[in-house]
């Protein structure tokens, strides 16, 4: 099933798909993605909430994945993706999300986020969505960031050129993706140099799978494309039919 160009809906219902896709790749992580000891679940929270709960987890260790815990190990099988950046610099800064926690402590060791109509509709927004993904990667915490709305007004070259910014100081974060493939999922890699896994698709494309880090050198691939169907299936016709063309 190809992307849909979801501009053609207003925020409320891609909401509601949001939603939907959120609890099928909950469910498919812990129906046997995850290795043993990790376990997703879906997250709600308000404004920059979700910044508290993982300062709890600051220097959380022992909640990371070890390289016998399962995953596939970067080294053996890297991931299979168009991008690969390392930030030159450290990380400047120490709605429903979902997030994947250990066993021991409960520990948060990586979050994904859906990025929303409401992530982008003003420079503030913006912002507290790029600070909370960049203090996560400070506290030890892998993101991957899924971005299928095209750039706008406050984020000329994406959400992921913000995002970069604060991890790269030095980076070129404003640079406009290709008209071609306008939306962004990238995948973040926690730890001393901060590495991002980028691929750039477009409206009719179908979804890769995307690597999701449970330690610097272990990850598994998120099954991005299946979730979407099964989340798209659920979708009222009508709405269907406007994303469809019909």
């Amino acid at each position: 099933m190809p992307i849909h160009d979801w501009t053609r809906v207003d925020a409320g219902t891609f909401h509601a798909f949001h939603t939907a896709w959120v609890t099928h790749l909950s469910e498919t992580l812990n129906g046997g993605l995850l290795p043993s000891g990790y376990y997703a679940m879906p997250e709600q929270h308000v404004g920059r909430s979700i910044t508290d709960v993982l300062t709890l987890h600051a220097g959380a260790v022992s909640g990371r994945a070890s390289p016998s815990e399962g995953g596939v190990a970067v080294a053996e099988a890297p991931p299979r993706v168009s991008h690969r950046l390392t930030a030159s610099a450290t990380p400047r800064t120490r709605r429903r999300t979902l997030t994947v926690r250990h066993v021991s402590g409960h520990r948060i060791v990586a979050m994904v986020e859906i990025v929303s109509p409401a992530n982008k509709d003003r420079a503030a927004h913006v912002e507290d969505l790029a600070q909370k993904a960049a203090s996560a990667l400070g506290l030890g915490v892998h993101v991957l960031l899924i971005d299928l709305f095209p750039p706008g007004r406050h984020d000329a070259g994406g959400l992921h050129g913000v995002v970069w910014g604060y991890l790269d100081p030095d980076a070129v974060t404003d640079e406009v993706p290709p008209s071609r493939v306008p939306l962004t999922l990238a995948s973040y890699v926690a730890g001393p140099d901060v590495e991002a896994y980028l691929e750039r698709v477009g409206v009719g494309d179908p979804l890769p799978d995307m690597p999701l880090f449970l330690h610097p050198d272990r990850y598994v691939n998120v099954p991005l494309e299946v979730t979407y169907q099964a989340a798209y299936r659920g979708m009222p016709t009508v709405w269907r039919d406007v994303l469809d063309g019909r």
